[in-house]
């Protein structure tokens, strides 16, 4: 996996606000909608994007065919397509919202040409990662699913 440091992960999570999720599903197993829910869940004002479910609703929000159609500013891209998907969508961020601070590519998600591209503007650029777990983990809720929190819970008497 890509190395980030905790500060920075938490920097990023804490500042953004407005979330466009790329390739999000309408289906509650797949791990782009229950990741794009957590988030909502959080406070982030998910945007849900993905042209074969354009026009439905999703968290409260509708969903969108693709990155043109969000008239609001949006802090950070959450990219769940394929690693040779990511630099269409990612010059289509940059255009788009020039207040964008970041693009996260998920879990096996990685294009290291359009990262520098993104990075070149000022965004920062998370790859190979996902955001869920990443909040879980920095900030106390990660305790299930077999993934260790490094905090002793109980002891064995």
């Amino acid at each position: 996996m890509t190395s980030y440091s905790d500060e920075h992960l938490t920097t990023i999570l804490k500042r953004a606000k407005v979330i466009a999720v790329v390739g999000v599903s309408m289906n509650p197993v797949r791990p782009s909608y229950y990741v794009a829910r957590y988030l909502g869940l959080k406070g982030y004002t998910v945007i849900p994007v993905n042209p074969g479910h354009a026009g439905k609703v999703l968290f409260g929000q509708t969903v969108r065919a693709g990155l043109g159609e969000i008239s609001e500013p949006v802090d950070m891209v959450d990219i769940f397509r394929r690693s040779e998907a990511v630099p269409p969508i990612v010059d289509e961020a940059l255009e788009l919202f020039p207040k964008l601070k970041t693009i996260w590519m998920q879990i096996g998600v990685e294009h290291a040409e359009a990262a520098a591209k993104a990075e070149g503007q000022g965004v920062d650029v998370i790859q190979n990662r996902c955001p869920k777990i990443e909040y879980q983990r920095l900030f106390g809720e990660l305790r299930m699913g077999g993934f260790a929190t490094g905090i002793i819970s109980s002891k064995l008497g």
